[in-house]
């Protein structure tokens, strides 16, 4: 048990020691956890690679609208959309529900996921971005 410990407190100082380290490790978990919320919560219509199922639910993958609209992303996480949105050139029309009890924390780890899988490549999204983000989104039409 001792020696657990020592690893463990060991490689804490090393994370501490090594500048950019600790952000690694902070990414690294966001991205697992987004990577497992996302299974959950978004993995049935968007697929699990992202690519979206056909004209009906769009694709992360390499999606113009999420690299061009983060903010909005967000939102749609949260509250859903209703009405078209144009993703790649492409027209959809399908409502998606939000998940209201999804965290910020929650948020910015799918966020993160999404936003550094298929293809994507964009910084962390940290919690602190998420939650002012989130109380200026405009109401679901």
């Amino acid at each position: 048990m001792r020696t657990k410990i020592f690893v463990i407190v060991l490689f804490n100082l090393a994370i501490a020691c090594v500048p950019g380290a600790q952000r690694d490790v902070k990414f690294q978990q966001y991205y697992a956890e987004g990577e497992l919320l996302y299974q959950q919560h978004c993995a049935n219509c968007h697929q699990t690679d992202g690519s979206g199922l056909g004209r009906v639910y769009p694709p992360l993958a390499k999606s113009d609208f999420m690299m061009n609209n983060p903010d909005a992303v967000l939102c749609l996480m949260k509250y859903g959309i209703e009405g078209e949105m144009i993703v790649n050139g492409v027209t959809y029309n399908k409502a998606m529900p939000g998940i209201a009890n999804l965290t910020d924390l929650e948020i910015a780890e799918i966020a993160t996921y999404i936003h550094n899988s298929w293809g994507n490549t964009r910084e962390m999204v940290e919690v602190n971005q998420v939650t002012p983000i989130l109380a200026a989104c405009p109401p679901v039409q």
